[in-house]
């Protein structure tokens, strides 16, 4: 008899075990299903976005108070992104590097289409807004299809000026911030000059500089070079400075020379310092070059804003305004691409 109730419960202790087995297993698949189908969604997000601002776009008229463009230009834009959206929705299925950016941003890009289609409704469906400083979507793009060569030429001057400007600023605050770092005596001498000189901002030196350069186009450059070269010295040197005076004293016993010391051990230690002046002067270079073109320049992004400005144009500010934007980003993420290179092992401490 006790052999047999054993067995019995041995039997009902299996039969539960299985149980609840099939129940995690279900509970789990239910699980996954339910976070696969949530993905989805997620994924699905901005073209459902797109959808909606294209239905608001076709389903409500523009209010006649604004001019008419030549073509639907924002619907022709809209259908591009509902079809980007689509394309990287269906390679998100196959392709898993897509699926988790995708999931992410896809409840953000949702919102962004809700900024637009308010946006939309404020000013060419119910012009909510002054008619003359908020066009319509649809004015704004006419921009970019109908003077595509004028905002090129814009963009080519803006990044010459611009390029030049930040290679003489990066070049000079790296010298300076490198003598100052390592030399006391000239950190003794030069540090109270550029103490007072440095935090002027470059723009306040516009009227003096227009008077002292032959050409609008020397004196842009060397303000965006002056709005750069403060915050790389200062960088520079507070790096150098900042590094153990301990790697310095090994370098000494070991024969290094001031040569090797500068550029083996002072100069990489400071780099994220060095990278941190850089991006901060690049910010101040796009105000100095902004407000540089506004003065003078016979062309460039800074240029083409004041001139719409001038001939009552809003359509074609908010198309310039736009172009920086762009111009921006790109020069900043290429940027983080090259400091993601170079410092490799601090990766994720500085996020773009």
């Amino acid at each position: 008899m006790p052999k047999i109730t054993l067995s019995k419960t041995s039997e009902k202790s299996k039969t539960t075990k299985a149980a609840k087995a099939a129940k995690s297993s279900k509970s789990s698949k239910t699980s996954k299903t339910a976070a696969s189908v949530k993905s989805i969604i997620k994924r699905l997000f901005p073209a459902l976005g797109v959808l909606l601002a294209l239905f608001v776009q076709i389903a409500l008229p523009n209010d006649t108070q604004h001019p008419a463009a030549k073509q639907n230009y924002y619907e022709h834009f809209l259908f591009i992104l509902f079809g980007a959206a689509l394309l990287f929705f269906v390679l998100s299925i196959f392709i898993k590097k897509l699926r988790e950016p995708l999931n992410q941003k896809g409840p953000f890009l949702l919102g962004a289409s809700g900024i637009l289609i308010a946006i939309n409704l404020a000013t060419a469906k119910f012009a909510l807004l002054p008619v003359i400083f908020f066009p319509s979507y649809d004015n704004i793009l006419a921009v970019f299809a109908e003077q595509t060569a004028l905002l090129l030429k814009c963009v080519w001057y803006s990044f010459r000026l611009l390029i030049l400007g930040v290679f003489w600023g990066v070049i000079t605050g790296f010298i300076t911030g490198i003598f100052l770092g390592f030399s006391k005596k000239v950190y003794y001498w030069i540090n109270p000059y550029i103490k007072l000189i440095g935090p002027i901002p470059a723009t306040a030196w516009i009227p003096l500089v227009l008077t002292t350069f032959s050409t609008p186009f020397g004196a842009s450059v060397f303000i965006i070079a002056l709005a750069v070269w403060f915050p790389v010295q200062l960088m520079t040197s507070s790096g150098i400075q900042n590094t153990s005076r301990v790697y310095f004293e090994v370098g000494r016993t070991l024969g290094a020379g001031t040569f090797f010391q500068i550029f083996k051990i002072a100069v990489p230690a400071a780099l994220p310092n060095i990278f941190q002046g850089i991006f901060n002067g690049i910010c101040a270079a796009f105000i100095a070059l902004m407000t540089a073109e506004m003065f003078g320049a016979k062309y460039g992004i800074g240029w083409y804003i004041s001139y719409q400005k001038a001939m009552m144009m809003y359509s074609g500010v908010y198309a310039g305004l736009i172009l920086i934007a762009v111009f921006c980003t790109l020069i900043i993420t290429s940027l983080f691409k090259v400091r993601k290179r170079m410092l490799g092992w601090q990766k994720g401490l500085i996020k773009w």
